[in-house]
């Protein structure tokens, strides 16, 4: 929630300016000019090195000179080639005053640019973005088209005496910054990309032979040789898309489908939007009203699903394991349960590291390529075997994939439980009690560290963004609250499992008020203080909600379990133990993690400026959710799915030995993660 909801109050506080204030531009006569390659192109004419003005004039100084030269000349001739470049070129955007900040030209126009000069020089197309100086330090971004041999310090020189001449803009800043320029040229393949590429091809042809060898020569599907049960698309689909009727295992509990892939769809909807409001939106200073519309409180507070993850996952955790530990008299194989872990969700992880860091960088090219992006992978390189140990949230601050830190915390928490199992089946209710006072103790911990060290959740008190999301978010006592009580309710569950509650129609309605009435207060009641004419929050004021709301959004939840359970969930429990969540919730976990790279690759390929609503959002939401979906499929067909199965033929034989051992590998049913789900259901 606090990285959601700090990036949304960042954007928020940039968008102060309110053009109604002031009273004039005087000054500032860009509406009154031609587009501003033709200013360009007028204004040098006539240009010889002095245009430059660069203390030493060296090689590559001469050759744009040369090839600015031969721009301009064959501009007056109405060369092809360099009419499209100057076409290329932004303007100063329309609709300023509306919020559109960014002209971006034609990217494509300006990098395909190829003339052949001599036999061993040709002009190419560089693409970059200029930054002109507009009011209350607002910059304009325009697109310009220069010849490959100008550097950003070359193009400076050029446009720096036409913003004077034109505008009256006298600035010692730079315009142009080389990061903001393209060319056509790409970077080759290093080996590690090359090693990507081997594996992830070595992995596809298994999958597209053993699925063949599986259609045209293997019968009998229940006696599959092992090799062909490992990588078969064929046998993994079957798996995959097998439906369950609702109420069929007195031992699942059906509505956690669905919650978990609501939570899911919610994640991936709050991650939208972060791209939606990086985009070059021609609307940009609506978004200050957005901001106090009531949908926009789902959008910001969608890190509530993760608060429904953590409390899942305690609650499967207990109701699997005491269960076991009851049949295995208090034994508990704890070696056997963290390698059954590391092993269902490293391999994932492992491939992710490698996709995002070597095959992100060659999808979705376009002219806002470095500057829409949800992390920067570069700090894999240095930082990918801290994500492998599940310690990212705590060892780095440069997260190898920013929404990692959700594993590190589910595994730290995972890696803490036998000690709770352990305490709740000695002890029982006085085990319960004290994990209960622990649940206080830690959002206790949370509300002091707010208080003493004034870590807000609203942006203005002057917290930086990162310090926020690392203090209140990325580490993993903060998020035990809702785990503790997923496992208290877990408790309650195995302990009252046979117990036959009969509630009346005023018990039953006083649970879904309360519920619901948990649910929306978390989720509103920062409504009010999204209005501009209302004061922000006190310290005190923040404190208490962020530490509340994360014990009111897991107890909200176990009366919505508890009611789909036991009969009391109406309507409700019909649409989330609908037999078609299913699927989805056993590619969930590649989902989660290959979501960034669906939605990155959409946002960098942008080539004209976007308009900002929800509807618009809701449209690209969906159409990346699509292939979201698709290659979570074929993650889970060549990845998760194969090394699933492998590790469950591996450890087959110490299963049969130790039928009745409580760990998490008792049988191929268990699964303690609800986000990370594949293919088990959930047993009680």
């Amino acid at each position: 929630m606090a990285m959601l909801l700090v990036t949304w109050l960042a954007l928020a506080s940039s968008l102060q300016l309110e053009f109604d204030e002031i009273d004039s531009l005087e000054g500032y006569q860009f509406m009154e000019l031609r587009p501003l390659a033709m200013e360009f192109s007028q204004h040098f004419r006539n240009i010889t090195e002095k245009d430059l003005d660069l203390p030493s004039s060296s090689q590559q100084d001469s050759q744009c000179l040369a090839d600015m030269t031969q721009l301009l000349s064959a501009f007056r001739l109405k060369k092809i080639w360099a009419l499209k470049m100057f076409d290329a070129w932004g303007t100063f955007p329309k609709g300023v005053l509306y919020g559109n900040k960014i002209d971006l030209g034609n990217y494509d126009e300006c990098i395909g640019i190829n003339k052949a000069i001599s036999d061993n020089h040709a002009i190419k197309g560089k693409y970059c973005f200029a930054g002109v100086p507009f009011v209350r330090g607002i910059i304009l971004r325009t697109a310009v088209c220069f010849p490959a041999s100008c550097n950003a310090t070359h193009m400076d020189k050029f446009l720096q005496p036409l913003l004077e001449k034109l505008l009256n803009i006298k600035t010692t800043k730079a315009l142009v910054s080389e990061d903001s320029c393209r060319t056509k040229e790409r970077i080759e393949y290093d080996g590690l990309t090359i090693f990507t590429i081997v594996i992830v091809s070595l992995l596809l042809a298994a999958v597209v032979l053993t699925t063949a060898y599986d259609y045209f020569f293997c019968e009998d599907q229940n006696q599959l040789p092992a090799l062909i049960k490992i990588f078969s698309a064929r046998a993994n689909s079957r798996v995959l898309f097998r439906l369950v009727q609702p109420r069929s295992n007195p031992n699942v509990i059906d509505c956690l489908n669905g919650m978990r892939c609501m939570s899911l769809i919610w994640v991936l909807f709050g991650h939208q939007y972060l791209f939606a409001l990086m985009a070059p939106n021609i609307n940009q200073y609506q978004l200050k009203w957005w901001f106090g519309k009531p949908f926009t409180s789902f959008v910001l507070h969608a890190g509530f699903s993760v608060d429904t993850f953590l409390f899942l996952s305690g609650l499967l955790l207990v109701v699997i394991s005491m269960r076991s530990l009851e049949k295995s008299k208090g034994k508990l194989n704890i070696p056997m349960m963290y390698l059954h872990r590391y092993l269902r969700l490293t391999p994932v992880v492992a491939l992710a590291i490698l996709v995002y860091m070597t095959l992100l960088p060659f999808m979705g090219d376009g002219p806002l390529f470095d500057s829409i992006k949800f992390d920067d992978y570069n700090h894999c390189k240095s930082t990918w075997f801290w994500t492998l140990l599940f310690l990212q949230n705590y060892a780095t601050p440069d997260l190898c994939i920013n929404h990692s830190w959700y594993l590190g915390v589910d595994m730290q928490l995972y890696i803490l439980s036998p000690i709770f199992l352990l305490s709740l089946y000695k002890w029982g209710k006085k085990a319960a009690a004290g994990i209960f006072v622990l649940m206080l103790l830690l959002s206790a911990c949370l509300f002091s560290t707010m208080m003493v060290k004034q870590y807000p959740i609203h942006i203005e008190i002057g917290v930086t963004p990162d310090e926020a999301q690392r203090k209140l978010y990325y580490a993993t006592h903060v998020h035990a609250a809702p785990w503790l009580i997923g496992v208290l309710f877990g408790y309650f569950l195995h302990v009252n499992r046979s117990r036959n509650f009969q509630l009346n129609r005023i018990e039953i309605w006083l649970g879904w008020i309360v519920s619901l009435g948990l649910i929306f207060t978390c989720i509103f009641v920062l409504y009010p203080f999204a209005d501009w004419l209302n004061p922000p929050l006190s310290m005190l004021e923040e404190a208490f909600y962020y530490t509340l709301a994360r014990i009111a959004w897991p107890l909200s939840l176990c009366w919505v379990v508890f009611a789909c359970m036991r009969g009391y969930g109406g309507l409700a429990n019909s649409f989330l133990s609908c037999p078609l969540w299913q699927p989805l919730s056993r590619i969930s976990y590649s989902a989660y993690i290959f979501h960034i790279f669906i939605q990155q690759t959409n946002g960098r390929r942008m080539r004209t400026g976007t308009f900002f609503s929800n509807y618009d959002v809701m449209l690209l939401f969906w159409s990346g959710f699509g292939f979201v979906l698709l290659l979570s499929y074929v993650v889970y067909i060549i990845m998760e799915a194969p090394f699933g199965v492998l590790e469950s033929m591996l450890m087959a034989k110490r299963r049969t030995s130790s039928r009745n051992e409580p760990s998490s590998t008792t049988t191929n049913k268990l699964e303690l993660n609800p986000q990370l789900d594949s293919d088990r259901p959930h047993n009680t």
